[in-house]
């Protein structure tokens, strides 16, 4: 069986995308799948600084075509993605209740309940009254979660998996591996991740 890891954090629209197509790629491959999340900014802080210059100064032409394909990647996948007020998002507690959620087995359905929560209805998942709402339409207690997310584990396992990506080459999110070390990085690869787990 070939496997599949999928190191993700909810702040990110191209990830978004990719998440919508992922399970079906697990489905029709028969892959084994692991879930890593992690903190994007952790990761653009050590190995890939560039993307905060250009947030700050992006060049109007190749912004007007990131809006149209992103608009066009969204349709395509029958998804909502608007133009969150708050962005770039602090998304660290929502990363941490995703190791919660994936404790209990509920990794997707939170991950998917984040994602539309920030991009379609462009609510501020940094928000605890946010989270709570979240966490409560997957069936995670908000009490629980909101205490486990405080711990010295899961903020552990947090940092180790973003460590762990920037360790293996990794510099964004979506970052995937085939079989431990064929690195995909992008929404747009996954027809190629889904040859490489279907030839391994």
């Amino acid at each position: 069986m070939a496997k599949l890891e999928f190191f993700f954090d909810c702040s990110s629209p191209w990830t978004y995308l990719a998440f919508s197509r992922i399970e079906d790629v697990v489905t029709r491959t028969k892959a084994e799948m692991v879930w890593k999340p992690i903190l994007a900014g952790g990761v653009f802080n050590a190995v890939n600084e560039s993307v905060y210059e250009a947030r700050a100064n992006p060049h109007p032409v190749k912004s007007r075509y990131y809006e149209k394909d992103l608009k066009d990647w969204a349709r395509y996948r029958g998804i909502e993605i608007g133009k969150p007020p708050v962005f770039p998002v602090r998304s660290v507690d929502a990363m941490r209740a995703a190791i919660v959620a994936q404790d209990e087995g509920r990794l997707p359905a939170f991950a998917r309940a984040t994602f539309e929560s920030y991009w379609g209805e462009l609510k501020d998942i940094s928000q605890p009254e946010v989270l709570e709402e979240i966490c409560g339409a997957v069936g995670l207690d908000w009490d629980e979660v909101s205490e486990r997310i405080k711990s010295d584990d899961v903020k552990a396992r947090l940092r180790g998996n973003t460590e762990e990506l920037i360790a293996r080459g990794g510099f964004g999110s979506p970052t995937m591996y085939v079989n431990e070390t064929d690195m995909y990085f992008g929404n747009d690869r996954l027809l190629l991740v889904e040859a490489a787990l279907l030839n391994g």
